[in-house]
C-alpha cells in the first residue's frame, strides 16, 4: 500500500497541484484536451501554389479537389479522417479574379482559425505580403510555406553544378528577400508529394512550440507520422497525459458503486490505446497509404488490428481481477475508498503505460521497415 501510496502523489506532483482534489480538476481538463480539443487550420495562397495538395498530404485522404485553375470557391473545411475535431480549410486563392487581395480578407472569417499557412509555388508575392499583414492586423498566427520542392530540385539536377543543399539555400533565401519587410520570418520548404523529405517536420515542430498546450494535443495527434522523430513526439505527448488518465480514474474507484470504476476504467484505457493506435499509424488504411508512398507493397501485410484486440482482452482481465478489491475496499468509510482511488490509479496508470509502450514498439518496427528512420 505505501508504493502505492507514493505513486498517487508522484502523479499529483506530476499536476503541480498540491491536492488530490485540485489533481483530478486537472486531470479532467488535460483528458478533455487531449480527446476533444477542437483546431481549424486557415490553408491559403494564390492559386495554383498547392494548398489542396498539402490539404490532401497532411490528412492522408484525397478529397481537396487539386488543379491548375482555381478549384475552391468559398472557404471549404476538409475534417481530418481520424480526428473530427481537427480541420484545414482550403481558402480561395487570393488574387483569382473572384478575391481580389483588397477584399479578400473581409470575405473570410478570419477569427474561425487558429492560425494561418501561407502557400506559394514561386517566390512570395505581394498578395502574400498584404495577407500576411492583414493577418497580423487580426492578432492570428502565420506560416510561409515554399511548395513543390521536389519538382525544383529535379529541374536543377539536370545541371552540372547541382548541389542539393545550395539549391535549398538559395530558394530559401529567395523567398526571404521578398519577406524581409515582415522581418523576415522563416519559409519552411515542403514537398506534399513526401512529407517525410525538407522541413515538415520543423513546421510541425514550430506550430507546436508556438501553440497553446491544449491546441498542441490536436497538432501532434493530426500530423502524419514521418519519421521515428515525428513518432517520438507523439510518444512523449501521450506519456504526458497518463498521469491525468490515472487520477480520473483513482478519483472514480473511490465511489462504492459496483462495477462504475470497471466499466469507466475499460472506457479510459480502450480510448487511450486506440487514440494512440491510430495517431502512431498503425490502422490498415495508414499502412496502406505508407506502402503506396514509400513503394514497398510488403507493408500493407502488417496488419495491427490484432494487436490492439490483444491489448483490450489483456487488460480487461487485469482490470477485472483489481476491481474485486477496489470495490470491497470502497465499503469501508473513507479509509476504504482512498485505498480503493488508490488501486484503481497504480492499476490505470501500469496498463497504460504498458499499452503506450507496446504500440510505440510497433510504431517504430513499421518506420523501420518503411525505410523512415
Amino acid at each position: 500500500m505505501a508504493s502505492h501510496i507514493s505513486d498517487a502523489n508522484e502523479a499529483i506532483q506530476a499536476s503541480g497541484e498540491s491536492t488530490f482534489e485540485k489533481a483530478k480538476k486537472k486531470a479532467q481538463e488535460q483528458i478533455d484536451h487531449l480527446f476533444n480539443v477542437s483546431l481549424d487550420i486557415a490553408v491559403t495562397g494564390e492559386t495554383g501554389a498547392g494548398k489542396s495538395s498539402f490539404i490532401n498530404a497532411f490528412r492522408g485522404e484525397e478529397n481537396a479537389a487539386t488543379g491548375v485553375r482555381e478549384t475552391t470557391t468559398e472557404p471549404t473545411p476538409y475534417q481530418h479522417p481520424k480526428l473530427p475535431n481537427v480541420k484545414l480549410w482550403d481558402l480561395p486563392g487570393i488574387g483569382s479574379p473572384n478575391f481580389k487581395a483588397k477584399t479578400y480578407v473581409k470575405k473570410m472569417d478570419f477569427k474561425k482559425y487558429d492560425f494561418f499557412l501561407i502557400i506559394s509555388a514561386t517566390r512570395f508575392k505581394e498578395n502574400d505580403l498584404m495577407l500576411a499583414e492583414e493577418i497580423q492586423k487580426a492578432k492570428k498566427k502565420f506560416y510561409f510555406i515554399r511548395s513543390k520542392i521536389d519538382i525544383d530540385i529535379r529541374a536543377e539536377e539536370e545541371k552540372k553544378t547541382f548541389n542539393r543543399e545550395e539549391t535549398l539555400s538559395e530558394i530559401r533565401e529567395d523567398c526571404q528577400r521578398n519577406l524581409k519587410d515582415l522581418g523576415n520570418p522563416p519559409v519552411f520548404l515542403i514537398s506534399s508529394r513526401n512529407l517525410s523529405e525538407f522541413d515538415f517536420e520543423e513546421l510541425v515542430s514550430t506550430l507546436t512550440s508556438e501553440l497553446p498546450e491544449h491546441k498542441q494535443f490536436a497538432l501532434l495527434q493530426s500530423a502524419p507520422v514521418t519519421s521515428v522523430a515525428m513518432l517520438e513526439e507523439k510518444v512523449v505527448m501521450f506519456k504526458k497525459v497518463i498521469w491525468a488518465a490515472a487520477i480520473l480514474s483513482g478519483g472514480i474507484a473511490a465511489v462504492p458503486v459496483p462495477g462504475l470504476s470497471f466499466a469507466c476504467d475499460t472506457a479510459m484505457v480502450m480510448s487511450f490505446f486506440t487514440r494512440c493506435y491510430h495517431t502512431f499509424s498503425l490502422d490498415d488504411r495508414s499502412l496502406e497509404k505508407l506502402s503506396e508512398r514509400v513503394n514497398k507493397p510488403e507493408l500493407k501485410s502488417l496488419k495491427k488490428a490484432p494487436l490492439l484486440k490483444e491489448l483490450a482482452e489483456a487488460s480487461v482481465l487485469r482490470m477485472g481481477g483489481s476491481a474485486v478489491g477496489e470495490f470491497l475496499c470502497s465499503l469501508v468509510p473513507v479509509a476504504g475508498n482512498v485505498a480503493a482511488g488508490v488501486i484503481s490509479f497504480s492499476m490505470t496508470r501500469g496498463l497504460l503505460e504498458n499499452g503506450l509502450s507496446v504500440l510505440a514498439d510497433e510504431g517504430r518496427k513499421v518506420l523501420r521497415e518503411a525505410g523512415l528512420e
